[in-house]
């Protein structure tokens, strides 16, 4: 006879004899391997509400009148930002990082040039920044090898970095370590299993 281990559907575990092996998929695993994903993305819907509204301020506030300055899209991921100062360009460019953060945006989603002359106003062009390029996703496995817990594995797969271990605390602590880690892209861990 054998004792199998079983998961009831309220999380309890108990054991049961038996004298076969049938239904053995029912009973729990022993070092099922935990893992999850570390990505760059960006919410355009809240980059898209931030810019609008600060559009909407920037057209409203008194310091900003008569200085023709407006944020805009330009094309599909870039934001440009028009003045007729440097000062009031890069007052714009303020306006719409405060409304990121409101939005729960990160500032590091977003990567603005410095503004520039183009005839009689200033331009500032900020682009978005989406996905793991491979070089990040190289120095984060190194971090995680490096400083974390040993037994976690990372594999790179396209624009994200899968992170396993048997162990969900280790799991846990990589995550931990990778908020605590001064990178230079926006990190989300996504499909935790």
């Amino acid at each position: 006879t054998h004792t199998i281990l079983v998961q009831a559907a309220d999380g309890r575990i108990a054991s049961r004899r038996g004298s076969s092996v049938q239904g053995c998929e029912r009973g729990l695993s022993v070092a099922a391997e935990s893992s999850f994903d570390v990505v760059s993305k960006v919410d355009r819907q809240e980059v898209d509400n931030a810019l609008n509204q600060a559009a909407k301020e920037v057209s409203q506030r008194y310091d900003f009148k008569g200085t023709d300055a407006s944020i805009a899209w330009s094309g599909t991921e870039g934001i440009l930002i028009r003045a007729n100062s440097e000062e009031r360009a890069k007052a714009v460019y303020d306006v719409f990082q405060t409304k990121l953060i409101r939005r729960g945006v990160s500032l590091k989603a977003v990567s603005a040039e410095d503004p520039r002359q183009s005839g009689k106003e200033y331009r500032i062009e900020a682009s978005l920044k989406e996905g793991l390029s491979q070089e990040n996703a190289k120095k984060i496995g190194k971090i995680i090898r490096d400083q974390g817990p040993k037994g976690v594995k990372t594999q790179v797969t396209g624009e994200e970095l899968r992170v396993s271990s048997k162990s969900r605390d280790d799991l846990q602590s990589v995550i931990t370590l990778l908020k605590e880690a001064d990178l230079d892209v926006a990190l989300q861990f996504i499909n935790y299993r």
